[in-house]
């Protein structure tokens, strides 16, 4: 029998939950992967209820459900990389960290996503427990923002670490082998965003101007370019370094399509050439 040819694109395979307003989740990764020479492949971990506001409710995806959508697709097709974003429930994240121990040598990509950006929870206690433990040891990068960060470093009983850098540590500790702790919910005039890595844990800190507004969709943006730089052969510092530089044009580039917050455009470099075209 004939080995079938290598995908002319590669294959990110990304497990998040639906947003049918197109901001944020599953739909973000997927417009950010194709945007930025992928293909991407889904399972969809939960369906939501939201608009450019907010999230109204959230339903989890059976976890039978979730296993079968990516046993399917990996029995087939040769992903190059992994993103993670809302996962929906606890059986959901037992299921997915079971089948990313069957593949320890394709990249993780984990974004955090605890809360909206409105701030509506979105992980339990108990989800955030599993994730620390199941989760982040098989993370090759994680792309907290500082409230996540604390978060997640903070285990039961313990006080919140002083500073970023300590909460970065903790992370590492864990098992992640890189945080890439964004700046965009600090106070600070230009956004921060540190990438931290053993040995040396801080690796490079890149300064972003900080855009006016409210973006829907950043941190699914970051994390689902990252994946696909990842795919494509990039190493961690440069595919850090080229996700973070298409997000910020994503977002300056971003659009209100209603009365809540801004959407990034992650089609911003084909909306440009069509506006040449039509010219």
């Amino acid at each position: 029998m004939d080995s079938q040819p290598l995908p002319k694109l590669p294959l990110v395979l990304t497990f998040a939950a639906s947003d049918p307003s197109g901001g944020a989740g599953l739909q973000a990764d997927l417009l950010t992967l194709a945007a930025n020479g992928c293909h991407p492949l889904s399972v969809v971990t939960a369906l939501t209820v939201q608009d450019s506001a907010g999230v109204k409710s959230v339903l989890a995806v059976d976890a039978r459900c979730v296993e079968e959508q990516a046993r399917t697709l990996l029995r087939e097709m040769p992903v190059a990389a992994f993103k993670l974003g809302v996962l929906g429930s606890v059986e959901n994240m037992a299921t997915i960290g079971a089948i990313l121990a069957e593949h320890p040598r394709i990249p993780l990509v984990l974004d955090p996503v605890l809360a909206s950006g409105r701030g509506d929870e979105l992980a339990s206690a108990e989800m955030v427990s599993l994730l620390r433990r199941q989760l982040l040891p098989r993370t090759q990068i994680l792309t907290p923002n500082t409230l996540e960060a604390q978060r997640l470093s903070t285990a039961d009983g313990e006080t919140t670490p002083a500073t970023l850098d300590v909460c970065a540590q903790k992370l590492l500790a864990q098992g992640c082998e890189y945080v890439l702790l964004t700046g965009t919910h600090s106070d600070s005039e230009a956004v921060v965003n540190r990438l931290y890595g053993q040995p040396d844990c801080l690796l490079r800190s890149d300064c972003w101007q900080r855009l006016p507004g409210s973006y829907h969709g950043s941190g699914c943006t970051l994390a689902a370019a990252i994946a696909a730089f990842l795919a494509r052969g990039f190493a961690v510092e440069q595919a850090v370094w080229a996700a973070q530089a298409y997000t910020w044009q994503a977002l300056a580039a971003g659009f209100r399509p209603a009365a809540g917050q801004y959407f990034p455009d992650r089609c911003f470099r084909l909306n440009v050439q069509n506006t040449r075209d039509d010219g």
